[in-house]
């Protein structure tokens, strides 16, 4: 193969690559997000700057994917923290846990998605939507929510779910130090909300040193929202770049 060759191909196996090389597209992705106050503490421990943060919130989410292009169907879930960078107000995804390993090395490699793998699932249960997530055999997350009780705006559960998202790339680099480390935006648009709920919820956290989600503890449920929506992911840009001017 020639090296001309080599350089177009951008994905691991050269021959025999992870995940398709597409956009994908969402068809009937499945919302369940808990926003909940923690420990500000907490937040200041695991949030980078020049991130920053106001009130101290998490969102808990459970994303059901009906059917992606180039994955197929698979779940998600994860915690997102809202945040700030010069004024403008997005989330900072802190974690991300799914069940398909195309859909997990795409979101590592192509972009920045802090994505590993894990058994997460959105399902009713006698009048419930449940979300859970476990790591291995063990229990991690489960959030309840009551199923369908009050309508959600269609224009606020929109809002939800565009805001500006910030997440972390580092690449390490063959010496052990960081050969990239950005931090990164982008932003959902293409997007169509066909349903919308909202009702009382419940989260409960576990302690589990390799999904560590309760080290942000739940101290009040704040909202609960449950989201269908068509969609399709932009790209990242990057906005700040940690290595730059690092040793000068």
């Amino acid at each position: 193969m020639r090296a001309e060759d080599v350089r177009q191909r951008l994905t691991t196996p050269l021959t025999g690559p992870a995940y398709a090389p597409t956009v994908p597209r969402f068809t009937d992705r499945e919302y369940l997000n808990v926003v909940y106050r923690t420990d500000p503490d907490a937040l200041r421990a695991v949030v980078p700057e020049p991130l920053r943060i106001g009130e101290p919130l998490v969102r808990f989410e459970v994303m059901k994917m009906g059917d992606v292009t180039g994955y197929g169907p698979y779940t998600e879930a994860g915690q997102a923290i809202p945040v700030s960078l010069e004024g403008e107000h997005g989330e900072y995804l802190h974690a991300m846990y799914l069940d398909n390993f195309p859909a997990t090395a795409s979101g590592r490699e192509v972009s920045a998605y802090p994505k590993v793998l894990g058994s997460p699932s959105l399902t009713v249960d006698s009048g419930a939507l449940v979300g859970t997530l476990d790591h291995g055999s063990l229990r991690v997350a489960t959030a309840t929510m009551g199923y369908k009780h009050h309508e959600l705006d269609r224009r606020e559960a929109r809002a939800q779910i565009t805001v500006p998202t910030f997440m972390l790339k580092t690449v390490p680099g063959y010496d052990g130090l960081p050969r990239v480390q950005e931090l990164v935006r982008t932003r959902i648009t293409d997007v169509t909300v066909k349903e919308a709920w909202t009702g009382p919820a419940r989260l409960q956290l576990f302690a589990h040193v390799l999904a560590p989600l309760a080290d942000l503890p739940v101290l009040e449920v704040v909202s609960a929202s449950h989201i269908v929506t068509d969609l399709t992911l932009n790209g990242v840009e990057p906005v700040h770049d940690y290595l730059k001017g690092a040793g000068s």
